[in-house]
């Protein structure tokens, strides 16, 4: 069993920033990645920014150059640190993990979801 807990959403003004963090725990063996993930409402789940290996990352065109992903891997930790905040960024934001537990079983871990509100 692997658990994320998520923090760090709330309401911020339009141009704002915000920091999420995500820590994994339980019985894990190794991380291969973690990644945030989205969704509107009315829309599908989508991809923000992800990190594999030691600095591997990638993100959604529509976050680059505001959003920056990060891992403590001593702590099996992933923050999503995000500025320049859009309306069009609010929404629920989930943290995802895959990996191998202890007893060498792949897994995929969601967190419950943090809400990021934009708004004046």
């Amino acid at each position: 069993q692997v658990q994320l807990v998520e923090s760090g959403g709330g309401l911020v003004q339009p141009g704002g920033s915000l920091r999420l963090s995500c820590a994994a725990s339980g019985s894990i063996l190794s991380i291969d990645s973690m990644a945030w993930y989205r969704q509107a409402p009315g829309k599908e789940r989508a991809l923000v920014a992800g990190s594999t290996g030691s600095a591997n990352t990638n993100y959604a065109d529509s976050v680059k150059g505001r959003f920056t992903i990060s891992r403590d891997n001593a702590k099996n930790t992933v923050f999503l640190q995000m500025n320049s905040l859009k309306p069009e960024d609010t929404a629920v934001y989930y943290c995802n993990a895959r990996g191998l537990t202890t007893r060498r079983v792949s897994f995929t871990s969601w967190g419950q979801g943090t809400q990021v509100t934009v708004s004046s």
